[in-house]
C-alpha cells in the first residue's frame, strides 16, 4: 500500500452523515459505535462521534484533491446541496486560483469544510 492520509472528521450522527455522503457517492466500509469510514474511489473520510458539535463553531476541515473537480461538483449539485453563502450543508463553486488550480468548497451538515482542489493541468 502506498503512503496515504485520511482525515478524521466529526459527526453529530453517523446515520445522517452516511446518508449525506452516500448522495455524493461515498459508501460505508466500516462502522461501529465509535468510528465510521466512508469511501468513494480513492477518497477516504473517517468520522468520530461528536454529538454536541455546534456546526457554526466547527473549525474542522480537509482537502479533497480531485482529478476532475467539475465532475464532482456536478454530483454535489445533483444531490441538491445548495449553492449559498450561509448555513450547512452548502456548496461553493470552484474558481481558478492564481497558482493555476481550481478550488471550491463543500460544507457538510456538521459544519466541516471540505476544500475541493484540482491541480493545474
Amino acid at each position: 500500500m502506498a503512503d496515504h492520509a485520511t482525515p478524521n472528521l466529526p459527526s453529530r450522527d453517523f446515520t445522517a452523515t452516511a446518508a449525506f455522503f452516500a448522495a455524493l457517492g461515498f459508501g460505508e466500509s466500516w462502522r461501529d459505535a465509535g468510528w465510521m469510514i466512508l469511501e468513494r474511489g480513492g477518497l477516504t473520510l473517517e468520522f468520530f462521534p461528536y454529538p454536541d458539535l455546534d456546526p457554526a463553531q466547527s473549525s474542522f476541515g480537509c482537502c479533497l484533491r480531485l482529478d476532475d473537480v467539475a465532475a464532482f461538483c456536478a454530483v454535489i449539485e445533483a444531490a441538491g446541496v445548495p449553492e449559498t453563502t450561509v448555513g450547512w450543508p452548502r456548496f461553493h463553486r470552484p474558481r481558478r486560483e492564481a497558482w493555476g488550480g481550481w478550488v471550491g468548497a463543500l460544507i457538510d451538515p456538521d459544519g466541516t469544510l471540505l476544500r475541493l482542489v484540482q491541480e493545474p493541468d
